[in-house]
């Protein structure tokens, strides 16, 4: 899991599309800084664009945020490990004291970052599990695997490919990679008791373009999502250059999205709206 290794006959990796994820809910966090009147958001993260998995998450993240409150800024809180909850802690609390933060998210394990935000009586987006039960005052919903999808294929695969020398091949090539549409990263049940209004309808809106196929996050089209006073929520898609935070232009207005190869292993730069603390 979450590996590079493999070969072409019984050794395969397996990792996710979470930034799909991560992008829903950017979503739930645009929308309640919209509700605070604050557009300053925090990102506690272990590490940033040392590894393209931790900065493709910001990036989704970033740009979910902006999809419905483009004025937003995200600053991201780098702790350089892992886990350590301790630097979670106070990583967070950072944000929210030079940054006025007024949601937290997160790419490292702990509901540290959620618990600070509730005891400053601000909002979250968690990693890896629901962490609602640990801060329901504050926890909107997190980015979330469902590590059984692989594995149900993978031991089905390999009780009927025949032999291990065909497990690679029969699983499609060494590096097992799927999104929202195959059930393997999703957002968690939305907090509708500290969720802005409209919420759950703007992320199922979001999660039906990706579903798709139509549309995905790093593409030269940028989405608008605007709930509608009856509660519904709509979607404008308007070709846009995918643009870095220094200005050079990464896919043209129209374009499709950056290649799966750069989002798993040479995403190094911020998009537009992304500021490191």
């Amino acid at each position: 899991a979450t590996g590079y290794m493999g070969n072409d006959t019984n050794f395969n990796n397996y990792f996710g599309r979470i930034y799909q994820a991560r992008y829903l809910t950017g979503v739930a966090a645009g929308l309640k800084s919209l509700e605070m009147g604050n557009n300053s958001i925090g990102y506690v993260a272990a590490y940033n664009r040392e590894y393209a998995e931790t900065c493709s998450g910001i990036n989704a993240f970033a740009l979910g945020v902006q999809a419905v409150n483009p004025d937003a800024v995200v600053h991201v809180n780098k702790i350089s490990t892992w886990g350590d909850e301790n630097l979670e802690r106070q990583a967070a609390q950072a944000l929210i004291d030079t940054y006025d933060c007024c949601v937290i998210g997160q790419h490292c394990d702990s509901a540290q970052p959620q618990l600070v935000a509730a005891e400053n009586n601000v909002f979250g987006c968690g990693y890896n599990s629901d962490m609602t039960e640990q801060a329901p005052n504050a926890h909107l919903t997190a980015a979330i695997w469902h590590w059984d999808v692989y594995y149900q294929a993978a031991i089905e695969t390999a009780m009927t490919c025949g032999g291990a020398e065909n497990f690679v091949t029969e699983m499609g090539g060494n590096a097992y990679y799927a999104g929202l549409s195959e059930g393997f990263v999703d957002a968690s049940t939305l907090n509708e008791l500290v969720a802005a209004p409209g919420t759950a309808a703007a992320m199922e809106a979001v999660r039906e373009l990706i579903d798709s196929g139509e549309w995905d996050v790093f593409s030269g089209v940028k989405l608008h999502v605007t709930v509608n006073e009856d509660g519904t929520a709509s979607v404008e898609q308007e070709d846009a250059p995918l643009m870095t935070n220094d200005g050079t232009e990464i896919v043209a207005a129209g374009g499709q999205s950056v290649e799966d190869a750069v989002i798993t292993g040479s995403m190094n730069y911020f998009v537009e709206g992304v500021q490191v603390a």
